[in-house]
């Protein structure tokens, strides 16, 4: 997988890419590095109240339709999001709309929320072993022309099957969705998803609640962190990723239109994270993510705050290698600096 990325269409790379991981463990072990390693002690974790092997998982949109759950967990991460999922099948933007750039580590995509829909994505979580070997979340989107009800359906329909509901409000690629993140609309918006989470029954796999969490955006302003803070807080929202992709070029004019993902997210993404962790006082977790391609990338977004990480754009360019190496590394920073767990770390960093 990483070698085909330098060479193969993007889209095409990853549509190949889960076609593997979707074969029989058997198939996927022959044909990649699969991790059936035990992972340092060090490493594990826990949030929400529910043990993580390591603090690693896969960002949403790679496995967009749950196609291969088990495979991309095979992999050596603990959790993979799937998504997003929009209320009813939806095409996407018209091709080419994944746009490599090696000389980066960059990804740009416009895919606008390709989907098959709610309803078969149900189907294909329905036949998952109730024990796989990591955890599930669920990221929910909204169709392009559809009201905001999409995540209150998606909350019925999938939310059960979850270990955990991530609502994204922020991708760049559906028109007027990152308007969702002003604060009267978030609020609203919140507090009709949070009705419909609130009856949902405890995760088959962790025997716990199911945690709903945000995906916001990397391009807010000071006063709109603080504003999705508050909000977050006030709704009962358990969580907030940080981040999703940037429209932001900077300088940098080589770029397709769409989100950029990979190295040049980092630094935005991480800073971003800890002023959400500033202005969240620590109360609720952070997932972290963007641009980590190394397990000194993973401790950084660690100590700005995440409790947990995720990448997902490194991965077309290291392929399955990368995910132990991150690990080891990470593993490594930690006894460096005198850390006995991923815990100790959280905020360490972070603005008092």
């Amino acid at each position: 997988m990483g070698l085909a990325a330098t060479w193969i269409e993007p889209e095409t790379a990853h549509r190949l890419a889960i076609r593997l991981l979707a074969q029989d463990r058997t198939v996927r072990s022959a044909c990649l590095a699969v991790d059936h390693g035990h992972d340092d002690p060090v490493l594990s974790t826990e949030v929400w109240g529910i043990p993580f092997r390591n603090p690693v998982g896969f960002a949403a949109g790679f496995d967009k339709n749950a196609e291969a759950v088990e495979g991309v967990l095979d992999l050596g991460v603990a959790f993979v999001e799937i998504g997003s999922v929009t209320g009813d099948p939806q095409e996407g933007n018209p091709r080419p709309r994944v746009f490599r750039y090696n000389q980066d580590n960059a990804i740009v995509n416009r895919y606008g929320f390709n989907s098959d829909g709610q309803q078969a994505v149900r189907k294909r979580l329905q036949r998952l072993p109730d024990e796989l070997p990591g955890l599930m979340g669920v990221n929910l989107g909204r169709n392009k022309f559809a009201s905001n009800f999409d995540y209150v359906k998606g909350v019925n329909v999938l939310g059960k099957y979850a270990d955990y509901i991530a609502i994204n409000v922020s991708s760049p690629n559906t028109p007027g969705l990152r308007q969702l993140q002003r604060m009267k609309e978030l609020m609203q918006l919140l507090k009709e998803i949070k009705g419909a989470h609130e009856k949902l029954p405890v995760s088959k796999r962790t025997n716990r609640r199911i945690p709903l969490l945000l995906k916001i955006s990397p391009d807010l302003e000071e006063e709109d962190l603080r504003d999705i803070s508050k909000v977050a807080l006030q709704v009962g929202i358990d969580g907030i990723i940080v981040s999703n992709t940037t429209t932001s070029r900077g300088e940098a004019s080589r770029f397709e239109a769409g989100g950029l993902s990979g190295a040049p997210l980092f630094d935005r993404s991480t800073e971003c994270l800890r002023r959400v962790y500033k202005h969240t006082k620590g109360r609720i977790p952070l997932i972290g993510v963007g641009g980590i391609a190394s397990g000194e990338d993973a401790y950084k977004k660690i100590r700005a705050g995440a409790s947990l990480v995720q990448l997902y754009t490194s991965f077309a360019f290291g392929g399955p290698p990368l995910i132990p190496r991150i690990k080891r590394e990470l593993a490594a920073c930690l006894r460096r600096d005198g850390f006995n767990s991923v815990a100790e770390a959280v905020g360490a960093d972070a603005p008092a």
